[in-house]
C-alpha cells in the first residue's frame, strides 16, 4: 500500500486525553509516572526537561515517547541510568500496548535503598508508566493537515464555520490588510473543504505548511 493510500485510511489516532502523575511505593523506592501528550519531538522533549528540573534531586527519570505514525513515526526511550533496557522499554511498552502516538512519559525514580534487580525494574517501571497512563486517559483525534489561508475580514466567520464544523481548527496569525489564519483540517475532509471554501471564493491564498 502507497503512502498517500495509508494515509488515507489511517485519519485518525489515540493519545492521552489529558497530563497525569501518579505516585507508587515500590520495595522502598519513590517511582512517580508522569504521562503528556505532545505533537512534535520538541514537545516531548521539553516535556522530560521540565519533569528533571522539577525532579533534579531524583536517582533517575527516564523516559519514552512516541510521535506521529507510518514511515515518519519517532521513537526514543531512555534509562538515564539504570541498567540497560529496565526502565525506557518498558515505559514504551506501556504507550504501545494502548497503541498510542504523541504521547511521552517519563518515570522518575528516588531510590530507597534496596535493589530491585533486573526484573523487578523492569515491572516496577511498567507498573509505573501504565498507571500514569491510565490516569491520563485516552482520546481519539483526527490526524490533520495543517494550512495558512489569507482571506478577507468578511470571510472570517464563514471560514471558520466550515472548517470546525467537520472537526478542524483555526488560529488567526497575522491582521493586516487581510486576516492569515492557520487551519488544521482533518485529512479525511481536507479535498472537501478546501475545494468548497476555493468554489466560495472565501479565500485569497491558500499554502499548505
Amino acid at each position: 500500500m502507497g503512502w498517500k493510500n495509508y494515509l488515507m485510511e489511517l485519519c485518525e489516532y489515540r493519545t492521552v486525553a489529558t497530563t497525569a502523575s501518579v505516585e507508587l511505593k515500590i520495595e522502598k523506592s519513590l517511582f512517580i509516572g508522569h504521562a503528556g501528550g505532545a505533537n512534535s519531538v520538541q514537545e516531548a522533549q521539553d516535556f522530560i526537561s521540565q519533569i528533571r528540573s522539577e525532579h533534579a534531586q531524583a536517582t533517575h527519570n527516564c523516559y519514552a515517547y512516541v510521535i506521529g505514525w507510518g514511515k515518519n513515526q519517532q521513537v526514543h526511550f531512555h534509562d538515564h541510568g539504570e541498567p540497560s533496557g529496565t526502565a525506557g522499554k518498558p515505559i514504551l511498552g506501556s504507550i504501545n500496548r494502548l497503541d498510542l502516538t504523541n504521547t511521552v512519559v517519563v518515570v522518575t525514580r528516588y531510590f530507597g535503598g534496596r535493589k530491585l534487580g533486573v526484573r523487578g525494574l523492569i515491572d516496577a517501571y511498567a507498573r509505573a508508566s501504565a498507571a500514569a497512563l491510565e490516569a491520563a486517559g485516552v482520546i481519539t483525534r483526527p490526524i490533520t493537515r495543517e494550512f495558512i489561508l489569507e482571506i478577507d475580514y468578511a470571510h472570517l466567520d464563514m471560514v471558520s464555520y466550515l472548517i470546525t464544523q467537520v472537526g478542524g481548527s483555526v488560529s488567526p496569525l497575522t491582521f493586516g490588510e487581510a486576516v492569515t489564519i492557520s487551519a488544521q483540517i482533518p485529512i479525511n475532509a481536507t479535498e472537501r473543504v478546501i475545494a468548497n471554501l476555493l468554489d466560495k471564493q472565501l479565500i485569497r491564498k491558500l499554502s499548505e505548511k
